[in-house]
């Protein structure tokens, strides 16, 4: 009777081993931060944590969104006396970083500045008057900011936003949610910003995914596809958002943080992979403001950043850079 009841707790341990769920891939979308947010990840939950997401989505925005009357950093805008909360702390810290390795080319306290080239949430008109933007670029300047507890100090006129890193952020807070209920393999993009983690279950590679070519007339072109694993993936191009004045010259949309005006550069696309989304959207921004040969410098130093240019030559012929071992 004994060796009876072996065999069938034997045989229920067996049963019980072979119900085991295998992972089920998840896709989740919709709209976010003025554009949109496309998900997959492998998980043995039946719930798709969609509500969790919105509600994860809806705090980032509450906090750093100029976009928002309400929100906490357009409040701090207006000079009201605001306690900032772990995201604005978070994102202040990191842009305090980027402003400094960069020397100032990333510099977060540039938004009324790029209001006025109407290139932000608030929409004045296409400005070239030097008096207007010098009397603006007085009021720049990140080193002018401090934090002290749950208070942000600024100089009353200083405008601050962080559209060039929130996106990012927001990647990194989806993926932050991931780890903590377990879930190792993902694929997390906002509006082209990226975080992967672990591989695609199914295929049993790491995650794929492809950089755009810089068309001017809106075709969706890949210029290069590339495989992530455990690495973040932001993009900077100048070829979408862009202002053309009366005399049919092209200004890109990010501001040269030392003189005011629109940069002119060769570069069309400039790609960075780093540990995590915010870094390599706050880089990728900087980058596109500093330019190839600067950049190339710049990466001697800071090797865990990898990059990839799309530029224009002398002939006006794009060509294609990748530093420091971006992949191929």
């Amino acid at each position: 009777m004994k060796k009876l009841r072996f065999v069938l707790i034997a045989m229920t341990l067996v049963c019980c081993k072979q119900e085991t769920k295998q992972p089920k891939l998840i896709k989740l979308s919709g709209p976010v931060f003025g554009t949109g947010f496309n998900i997959q990840y492998y998980s043995e939950q039946e719930t798709d944590y969609l509500v969790e997401i919105n509600n994860l989505f809806d705090e980032v925005n509450q906090s750093l969104s100029t976009y928002l009357e309400d929100s906490d950093i357009s409040k701090l805008n207006r000079n009201e006396s605001f306690n900032i909360d772990h995201h604005f702390v978070t994102v202040y810290n990191a842009s305090k970083s980027i402003y400094k390795t960069t020397e100032g080319v990333f510099d977060p306290t540039i938004g009324n500045v790029v209001n006025a080239w109407n290139f932000g949430a608030e929409t004045n008109k296409f400005l070239t008057d030097s008096t207007t933007i010098d009397s603006l670029m007085q009021f720049v300047g990140f080193n002018k900011l401090s934090i002290t507890g749950n208070k942000l100090y600024k100089p009353k006129d200083t405008y601050l936003e962080f559209n060039a890193i929130a996106k990012g952020y927001g990647v990194d807070v989806i993926a932050d949610f991931f780890e903590r209920n377990n879930i190792k393999n993902y694929l997390i993009e906002i509006g082209g910003e990226m975080r992967t983690s672990g591989t695609n279950v199914e295929s049993k590679r790491n995650w794929t995914t492809g950089i755009y070519d810089p068309n001017f007339n809106g075709e969706t072109t890949y210029s290069k596809v590339i495989t992530l694993k455990n690495e973040a993936m932001a993009t900077s191009g100048t070829y979408r958002k862009f202002k053309v004045d009366d005399n049919g010259n092209r200004y890109a949309h990010i501001i040269n943080t030392k003189t005011g005006y629109p940069t002119k550069t060769n570069v069309l696309s400039v790609s960075v992979i780093a540990e995590d989304c915010m870094t390599a959207d706050g880089y990728a921004t900087a980058f596109q403001a500093m330019g190839v040969e600067k950049v190339t410098d710049f990466l001697k130093t800071h090797t865990e950043l990898k990059v990839y240019f799309i530029y224009e030559n002398e002939d006006q012929m794009l060509q294609t850079l990748s530093l420091n071992n971006f992949p191929k």
